[in-house]
Parts: structure tokens; sequence; C-alpha cells
């Protein structure tokens, strides 16, 4: 089974907002940068136009395992990576954003939506600013790691306006790991490292490039082809293996994915539980 790009992505200029210029995140622009100007040159008419949105600044712990100089510690990192896209770019000017997303945000303006990012509110965020917009369906795609393991997963996102639901849409990361949408299973060491020594004990030295190459390949193979069978990737470095997600309803359900027809709003599981302690307190109170 393939799924088939949105055939007026290959006519307009493709709206991309890349949310996250950390590990990942600025790997991944330098692959779109690519990704702009090979595509230009087999006869795309715009390419791609980005956005990048991040507010943190470089730190030194940064420099050696982020796409990132000495000269840039303290500047901030979307501002950094875009003026240095523009500068390779020549034909086209991209755009860099000093924010955070939240569940009220609206995406509406992007066809493509890029997760680079560490934590579960922001994932929350994007996947409520997707569903935020008006109709229509818009592509999310989720890079997230561990230590040394990760994931790529592109999937669709509808408006939260839309009832009835397409069959063979997407599934997206908050559907096939509800979890990874939810703060309440946020780990509760968030404290910034002080060093590149400290920053790798906690992320393996190549699992952001390694994530970003397999999203600027999916990219490219969606955008050449314009179908894909695989629409995500798990990859383990520590094992050396990786795992394809196939474009495939069966593989899907495997997840607990449903697909009737109707449009199901993907539920927190930190919410699922309180609701279902709830009601079994009422019913044992009732019985």
């Amino acid at each position: 089974m393939k799924h088939s790009l949105q055939s007026a992505l290959l006519t307009k200029p493709v709206k991309i907002l890349l949310v996250g210029a950390g590990g990942t995140g600025s790997r991944m622009l330098e692959k779109l940068v690519c990704l702009h100007k090979a595509l230009k040159a087999k006869g795309h008419p715009h390419g791609f136009d980005v956005v990048v949105v991040d507010p943190d600044t470089v730190s030194p712990a940064n420099i050696g395992r982020q796409a990132f100089y000495p000269g840039d510690v303290g500047a901030y990192k979307a501002d950094i990576l875009v003026t240095r896209a523009n500068m390779a770019l020549e034909d086209a000017v991209w755009a860099s954003c000093v924010a955070k997303l939240d569940t009220q945000s609206n995406l509406s303006a992007y066809d493509i939506v890029i997760g680079a990012v560490d934590n579960r509110a922001a994932r929350l965020g994007i996947l409520r600013g997707l569903e935020n917009t008006m109709s229509g369906l818009r592509y999310w795609m989720d890079m997230g790691n561990r230590r040394a393991d990760g994931q790529v997963v592109l999937g669709q996102v509808s408006s939260r306006r839309k009832v009835g639901e397409d069959k063979l849409r997407l599934p997206h990361v908050g559907e096939l790991y509800p979890e990874l949408i939810d703060p309440a299973f946020e780990d509760s060491d968030d404290t910034p490292s002080c060093s590149l020594a400290e920053a790798l004990e906690k992320q393996s030295l190549f699992i952001n490039p390694t994530l970003a190459d397999f999203a600027g390949n999916l990219l490219w193979n969606l955008f050449t082809k314009g179908e894909v069978d695989t629409h995500g990737v798990f990859v383990n470095l520590d094992r050396m293996v990786v795992t394809p997600l196939r474009v495939d309803p069966a593989v899907w359900a495997r997840f607990g994915v449903v697909r009737d027809g109707r449009r199901h709003k993907v539920i927190r599981p930190s919410i699922k539980a309180r609701t279902d302690a709830k009601a079994a307190i009422a019913n044992a109170a009732s019985a």
C-alpha cells in the first residue's frame, strides 16, 4: 500500500514550519536547504518556504553536537540557523521566530510541520495547533529520540471541525504513541547540560543527524516519486537496527489506531486514566 503526496504540493510553494532548532532541528534545517535546492533543480517551480521556531539561545554545551560554532554562543538558535541557510539559498528568504508553540496556536499557514522537539508539551502544542485549522489535512513529521534510539513518523492531522475521517490518512505520532503528547509523562530531569561531555551522557553523538537523514530521505522520496510505502522509521544505534513503519492499516491497528470512518480525538493517557478512575468510583457508589 502507498501514500500519495497531495498534488498541490508539486506546484505551489511548500510552507514548512520547523519546530525546534537544537540537536535534531539544526541538522534537519541543513537537509531542508539541500532538498529545496535539489527539488528546484529537478523542476519544482517554487521549492520550500521554511520558518524555524525555537525560544532558546546557543550554549557552550551545544558546540560539537549541534550545528553551531563557538561564535554563536548567546545568540538565538533559530536566528543563527536561518541566517546561515539564507546565505546558501540564493533564491529564497526563510524566516526565524523566537517563540514557543502552545495548544492555542493555529498552524493553518503551513503544509508540513516538522517537530524536532524534546518534550511532550511541545508535541501537544503542534498537534492542537494543527487541529485548530479551519479545514484540510496537513503533514506532521515528528522526530524524537532517547539516548541512542529514536523515531521519525510522518503523519497527517485533520481539523477538529472535521466529522468524518479518511481511512487511509497517515496516523501521526500522537496516535501511535499517545504518551508522547502527554506532559504528565515528562521526564523530571530537564536540566540543561553544562558541557558537551555531560550532554553526550544523555544522547549519543550521532542519533540526531541520523534521524535528520532518514527524515530528509522520506521527504525526498515523497516529493520526487510522488508516493511512499513507508511513512516512518525506528532507529536503534546501539543495536544498529532500523525498522520501517509501513503504510498499512493492519500495522496501524497494532498500535491501537482506529479507522472506522469517524474522527477520533487523541486523548492524553493521564486524562483518560483520571476519567476512568472517576467513572469507577461513580459506578462503585451506585452499586
